[in-house]
């Protein structure tokens, strides 16, 4: 029985230690050592990719940036992956994640999310003659999507009978079928469409949106001055223009206004 106990709990003890746990970056710790250490994604533009000259660079590189000067301090960018942002995070690799990580409910029982400060939207987007406003207007016109995609799922869902839905097996193909005029619209999101916008400039817009998600910088959970000063540098860099400077360099708009006047609680409504 002794024998048995002593394993269960050796059993117990290697259980813990497998375990992260959280350890916060305070606002104090930063500033004394002078260095906020930001994880980002590099796989993802144009929120985060590798330059030519093998730094990280994007909207999440250009943001982190941005926070660090507001904070007097300098920046060091932490490559990340999806899978492994939040375990940097917790196990305290890094001090704050600005890394695309959308808002969400789950996520939010890990990580302590500051206010909005990126978004992804997807929305019907096509040549600038064709009128549409709203989902009535698709009928009896062509669109194109990703198959299975979730622009895909948000057209099929509001999509009149007789809108021609042209599905593709990438964005490549999707993109294709909308700038060689095989379709006049198209289902994409925000970030494909800075993109064409860049290829074709004035050709295209947005008609209306279909679905948002916006996305905060994040912090472990409990880092209280440390997210205050995220959220401050957040609404001076809204009111300051510097976050429409670095919207209008990568996604070629200014911050949308589902972003501006996001919060974290509206984010998390949404989801339920």
């Amino acid at each position: 029985m002794n024998i048995l106990k002593t394993l269960v709990a050796a059993a117990l003890a290697t259980a813990a230690l497998a375990v992260p746990q959280a350890q916060a970056s305070t606002l104090k710790q930063v500033e004394a050592h002078g260095v906020l250490k930001v994880g980002m994604l590099v796989d993802f533009p144009p929120f985060g990719l590798m330059s030519t000259a093998g730094k990280p660079e994007g909207y999440d590189a250009d943001t982190a940036k941005a926070l660090a000067k507001y904070m007097g301090v300098k920046v060091q960018l932490v490559p990340v992956t999806g899978p492994n942002r939040i375990p940097y995070l917790l196990s305290g690799q890094v001090d704050v994640l600005v890394a695309s990580l959308g808002i969400t409910p789950d996520r939010a029982k890990r990580v302590d999310f500051s206010r909005p400060y990126a978004g992804i939207e997807i929305m019907v987007y096509g040549k600038k003659s064709v009128k549409v406003t709203d989902a009535k207007d698709l009928a009896g016109k062509s669109l194109a999507v990703v198959r299975a995609s979730t622009q895909d799922q948000a057209v099929t869902k509001i999509a009149p009978k007789s809108t021609i839905i042209r599905r593709f097996d990438d964005d490549a193909a999707a993109v294709q079928a909308l700038m060689s005029g095989q379709t006049p619209l198209m289902g994409v999101s925000n970030v494909v469409a800075a993109q064409i916008n860049k290829a074709k400039p004035g050709e295209f817009n947005e008609k209306f949106a279909l679905a948002t998600q916006v996305q905060g910088i994040a912090v472990v959970p409990g880092s209280t001055k440390l997210l205050a000063k995220i959220n401050d540098f957040i609404a001076h860099a809204m009111k300051d223009g510097t976050m429409d400077k670095i919207s209008e360099k990568w996604l070629g708009t200014k911050i949308q206004p589902f972003v501006r006047n996001g919060s974290v609680k509206a984010a998390l409504a949404a989801k339920k």
